[in-house]
């Protein structure tokens, strides 16, 4: 449809039509150190070469802008006030060779989208930087938003004396009156050009590789982030992971990082984990840490990290030709950055955490109704929004690490080598990657393809065994089974592991790897060995599926789950039985039970945060309302006896006092976490930095022991933009109801929040332990986001319709509603319409697993 929402068949008959030269945009920034109106717009003045096939066609330029100042077309001034309507510019009577020159006032952005302006409250310095996939280039200056027609960009920005700024290219000579121009990059698209500017503290550094052909690539390094936010950059680390990272890429790829420069920067108040613009990369500045945090922190920014560079090759060097294949670039990101991060960092553990926690996210989200294959269909752009999800990242990249054990490492390797060779600088299909794949591996991708990349769901393999009167295995074998929506049995190379107990441990002591196919598969390696006490389908998880157990290994995780010696088996185990329990077909109670008596053993600390959330889940949704009480209860005196046992000074006593402060709910809990927030009150070896006051201080609010004076005087401490973050997400929490009115009008009445305190007042509002205060905006909420959807951009509406579903009041009512609202509204916006679906189907998994919390037997 016309408008801001670009479709696949526009977008399709354009790029027929039109190929594109190159972008020379000029941007003057220098308003945003103004005060009021004077910094609401920045001048954008855009020169556009481009070729035609048919002359004498039209089509259309995309701005999304206030105003545009003036447009000329192959040198003919066009009246810009009738060919351009907000959105989009009409070019009409094209020429086989066309230079397009549009000067526009582009506005800033509070919302992530486009340019970002942020005012650091520490300071009063202005920050800037871009996001812009899928599709706000736009927002900055005129193009033609879509993947497939690439070019090459010169940029050129002025900007205030004495500010840093980057581009994708490497700035050339030194800036004159503030304008710093840049290299021209290599044909890349719109959504991953970029421009930081600020006072940003910059650190800088280099890599170097020597090829066995005897050539050398240097590789500018640098990394950068607030002033406010120096002290604690630990930039050493980033450039320790990053040099790692191009050597791994180069080592398997064999084709040098094609891009110059390699910038990173730490950005506020971003909306994604971090962005792949090539030789500028941009990352959520949560990932400069400002106390002292876990392992698995450092592991998760690592990870990403890699992901990004994973993405100079996927997704940079070759792009989707549409959002169809958004997999094409997210699914290997996510696959590659999992694998360099085990064979070339010293998080060697990473699949531990790729089990229990990415896994997790795309099992959620491919028993949604939502649910699509990994490779989609993308009808426009809201359609590509709302696909960066769990199943185009994690299921994606779990495919692929199926696909590894399926056709072989070195035959998946050679095929992406191949694969960039082929297509540098260019745009490629499904299609494309399998041809080489094909070649490389012998193996027909084609049938591989049609089950594992274009149907959706996920399958569930479970052990049947029967043994002989010797208690040896006369038969075992491999159940597989699908949800009747999505009925596809796909072929599984799967390992069944045998495990018994040995010395109170549980180990491995057969295992065999089998091609699952069909309903039923026999394993016939492992016919006559001794009975087991545990056996692992999926063993050492090499396919995407969900285990099951049998009656017998059941039997043993509930009584010895923490006897599992291997973590990558107890990380697969904890995820099955969590699967199980949101599936309702375990109590909630005997999960939360699992919790008490095993978690505090677990050595993984990711799996071990894990836990914790999913334990918060189960108690704040899937418990029995008149069961919860008592397991708030027992969940803080469980994690007040293993914070008091955890190692002093380790990621686990931190993750366990963090943990403890989010279940605290009795008058003793809450007096023990404010006496940790005074001083009056220690544990030995931990340390109440200001990120961990702010923990603390969020469950007082919450309840009431904490006022506005407090948090106010907490904020003078900590007059920082994380700081104000904190103070906005607990002067939400508290349990008032015209506290819950300013909150609600602040996010839905007014538009005058940034996205990052848009999204901590929503943190705040929305807590579970205040059903009663939070009932009536139940019916309020179907009765806003139609209007929210359509006044706000799409990263906000996101927010609103995800974040204040009245997802805490698990009742049959709120079910009611919503199927009321989906029945009423089958003309509202795709995209909305999939939000509401999601939400209410957790809703539902909700009510399911509360039943069946009511109807199990009380534990003895």
């Amino acid at each position: 449809m016309p408008g801001e929402n670009l479709s696949r068949d526009e977008a399709r008959d354009r790029g027929l039509l039109l190929s594109v030269d190159g972008y020379d945009v000029a941007l003057d920034v220098r308003s945003a150190v103004q005060r009021g109106d004077a910094a609401a717009t920045f001048r954008s003045v855009t020169t556009l070469r481009f070729r035609c096939s048919e002359p004498g066609a039209a089509t259309f330029a995309d701005l999304l802008a206030p105003s545009v100042t003036s447009v000329h077309l192959n040198g003919r001034e066009l009246d810009a006030a009738e060919v351009f309507d907000g959105t989009r510019i009409a070019l009409e009577g094209l020429a086989a060779e066309n230079t397009l020159v549009v000067d526009a006032q582009c506005a800033y952005s509070r919302t992530g989208e486009g340019l970002h302006r942020f005012v650091d409250p520490e300071d009063g310095e202005v920050y800037l930087y871009t996001q812009y996939e899928p599709a706000d280039a736009r927002r900055v200056f005129a193009n033609f938003e879509q993947p497939d027609l690439k070019a090459p960009f010169t940029f050129e920005v002025t900007a205030p004396e004495g500010w840093t700024v980057l581009s994708n290219g490497a700035q050339e000579g030194d800036a004159e009156d503030g304008r710093h121009r840049f290299a021209t990059t290599r044909p890349i698209s719109t959504y991953i050009t970029a421009v930081v500017a600020g006072p940003y503290h910059y650190v800088a550094d280099s890599y170097r590789r020597t090829f066995e052909d005897g050539s050398e690539l240097e590789i500018p390094l640098g990394a950068l982030c607030r002033k406010g936010l120096a002290k604690h950059f630990d930039s050493d680390d980033i450039f320790t992971v990053t040099k790692q990272g191009l050597d791994f890429f180069h080592d398997h790829f064999d084709y040098p990082y094609p891009f110059g420069k390699y910038d990173q920067a730490f950005v506020p108040e971003y909306n994604l984990g971090a962005m792949e613009n090539p030789g500028c990369v941009t990352f959520r500045e949560e990932f400069i840490f400002r106390g002292k945090t876990t392992t698995a922190a450092y592991e998760g920014r690592a990870n990403v990290i890699l992901h990004e560079m994973a993405h100079m090759w996927f997704g940079d060097l070759v792009t989707m030709q549409w959002w169809d294949d958004l997999w094409l670039k997210e699914s290997f990101a996510d696959f590659m950055g999992a694998l360099s991060l085990v064979e070339a960092t010293r998080f060697q553990d990473a699949w531990i955490t790729f089990a229990n926690r990415r896994k997790s996210w795309a099992y959620r989200a491919d028993q949604l109704p939502s649910t699509h294959p990994v490779t989609a269909d993308i009808r426009d752009l809201e359609d590509a929004k709302l696909n960066f999800d769990g199943i185009t990242y994690a299921k994606g990249a779990s495919v692929l690490k199926q696909l590894v054990a399926y056709a072989g490492r070195d035959a998946f390797l050679e095929g992406a080598r191949r694969y960039f060779k082929r297509h540098a600088y260019g745009n490629t299909r499904l299609a494309d990657l399998l041809s080489v794949l094909e070649e490389t591996s012998g193996r027909d991708m084609a049938a591989w393809s049609r089950a594992w990349l274009e149907t959706a769901g996920v399958n569930s393999l479970t052990p049947q065994v029967t043994y002989d009167a010797q208690d040896r295995i006369t038969e075992l074998s491999v159940l597989q089974e699908a949800a009747p929506s999505h009925p596809e049995l796909r072929p599984h190379r799967v390992a069944v592991g045998l495990y018994r107990r040995r010395q109170s441990t549980l180990v491995r002591y057969a295992r065999a790897e089998v091609d699952v196919a069909g309903p039923r598969t026999p394993v016939a390696e492992l016919a006559g060995l001794e009975r087991p006490d545990l056996i692992m389908v999926n063993d050492d998880d090499l396919t995407y599926c969900k285990i099951r157990f049998d009656e017998g290994s059941l039997a043993t995780l509930r009584a010895r789950l923490d006897e599992i010696a291997d973590p990558l088996a107890r990380a697969l185990c904890w995820s099955a039985l969590w699967g199980l329990t949101r599936d309702g077909l375990m109590p909630a109670r005997d999960y939360l039970d699992l919790v008490l008596r095993f978690a505090g053993r677990e050595t993984d600390i990711g799996v071990l945060q894990s836990l914790h959330a999913q334990a918060r889940t189960a108690l704040d949704h899937y418990s029995a309302p008149g069961r919860r009480e008592a397991a708030t209860r027992e969940l803080a005196e469980g994690a007040l006896r293993e914070l008091r046992l955890a190692e002093p000074g380790s990621g686990h006593q931190l993750a366990w006092a963090r943990h403890f402060a989010s279940v605290a709910s009795t008058a003793a809990d809450l007096q023990l976490v404010q006496g940790l927030l005074n001083g009056t009150a220690k544990i030995d070896g931990l340390v109440v930095d200001q990120e961990l006051r702010w923990t603390l201080l969020a469950p007082l609010a919450s309840h009431g022991a904490a006022d506005a004076d407090a948090l106010a005087a907490e904020l003078a401490r900590d007059d920082t933009a994380s700081g104000k973050r904190h103070q906005v997400r607990c002067l939400a929490a508290r349990p008032s109801a015209e506290v819950k009115a300013r909150a609600w009008a602040d996010v839905v009445e007014a538009d005058t929040l940034s996205n990052a305190l848009v999204e901590a007042t929503i943190s705040g509002f929305a807590q579970p332990s205040q059903r009663e205060l939070l009932a009536p905006y139940a019916p309020r909420y179907f009765a806003m986001i139609e209007r929210v959807w359509r006044e706000r951009s799409i990263e906000i509406g996101m927010d609103v319709v995800r974040g204040l579903f009245p997802s805490w009041q698990v009742e049959q009512a709120t079910l009611d509603a919503a199927d009321e609202w989906l029945a009423g509204h089958a003309g509202a916006a795709p995209a909305l319409r999939r939000l509401v679906s999601e939400e209410r189907d957790d809703l539902a998994r909700a009510l399911r697993a509360q039943v069946c919390d009511e109807a199990a037997a009380p534990r003895l």
